[in-house]
């Protein structure tokens, strides 16, 4: 079950994609001339900020955080939103394609960190399957090793892709254990959104960037759904389910992502462009699309082929 729970969180990532870049092109036609950083920071802000705001009333009745969750819930947006950010500059570094590829860097470190940890090897089964998603990775983003560079991009996303680790780790810190899913999330969500809020507002040309930016009802209504479905949902499912399994093994779930965003990419882009008056075309179905989704797909498979009964969660559900 906890590993369902896990998949349906990467589903819900996976829309994120598809729907950023159709916010970022009627953001743009918009407001000719400015910053896709700016963009790329306001949207953490209003993304996580409006998810905060929609959870706050249940926050409030049911669930208000203890010290701590705030503590759990401040890492987690720290991990998170300093990748993030990375990420976010990265990109106009480097191709989307090799950031992709990079990113799953965090399948090599988190068996490192869990063999530190236990002064253990890891065991040939995460072994195999940590190669199998690198593959499927680098075949699913079409990277090439004889273009692979290391610049700044290239750098930055590693980087990013090491911070992500702790994030994911953070998690099932032992430290940690009673506390609830959705105080901490709305920690996480309030805490990113402060971070990024003073972040947009200096990357914008004059501060009326901030309002004007959301200023559409297209707009508005991607942000709701990000904040809704990517925001909320997911990280609620990934903070209240990610105790109970390993983290190694929640890092190679968290890999079947791109392989949903490619299959929403067959469908939501183009009709996300008739909506804000765009073109947006579809991608389609090709071979490395395939055999790198497969290769994801298998290695998964393998880490839960034949499994004992996991560990109870160290955290109950909210």
């Amino acid at each position: 079950m906890p590993v369902l729970f896990l998949i349906l969180a990467c589903v819900l990532w996976a829309v994120s994609f598809p729907v950023v870049k159709a916010l970022h092109l009627e953001q743009s036609a918009r407001m000719p001339g400015v910053s896709p950083a700016f963009l790329a920071a306001w949207l953490q802000f209003a993304r996580f900020g409006l998810a905060a705001l929609l959870m706050l009333p249940v926050v409030l009745r049911m669930a208000r955080p203890t010290r701590k969750e705030w503590r759990q819930g401040f890492w987690l947006a720290l991990w998170g939103g300093a990748g993030m950010a990375l990420q976010a500059d990265a990109l106009a570094y480097t191709e989307a394609s090799t950031s992709a590829f990079l990113t799953q860097a965090y399948c090599v470190t988190l068996p490192l960190v869990a063999c530190m940890r236990s002064r253990k090897a890891p065991t040939l089964r995460v072994i195999v399957a940590t190669l199998l998603v690198i593959a499927g990775g680098g075949v699913l983003a079409g990277v090439r090793l004889d273009s692979l560079k290391m610049g700044r991009g290239e750098q930055e996303t590693l980087l990013a892709a090491f911070i992500f680790t702790f994030q994911i780790l953070t998690l099932e810190n032992p430290k940690y254990e009673g506390n609830r899913g959705t105080p901490v999330t709305f920690v996480m969500c309030v805490v990113i959104a402060a971070m990024f809020l003073p972040i947009s507002g200096a990357m914008s040309h004059q501060l009326s960037d901030v309002v004007a930016a959301g200023a559409s009802w297209p707009a508005l209504l991607m942000v709701f759904s990000l904040a809704l479905l990517c925001s909320v949902a997911a990280y609620g499912l990934m903070v209240a389910w990610q105790p109970r399994v390993a983290a190694t093994e929640a890092g190679l779930i968290y890999t079947t992502e791109p392989v949903f965003t490619a299959c929403f990419a067959m469908f939501l882009p183009a009709l996300l462009g008739r909506w804000i008056g765009q073109d947006y075309p579809n991608e389609t179905l090709t071979l490395s699309l395939f055999a790198g989704g497969s290769l994801i797909i298998a290695a998964n498979i393998l880490m839960q082929w034949k499994r004992p009964p996991h560990e109870p969660a160290i955290s109950p559900m909210p």
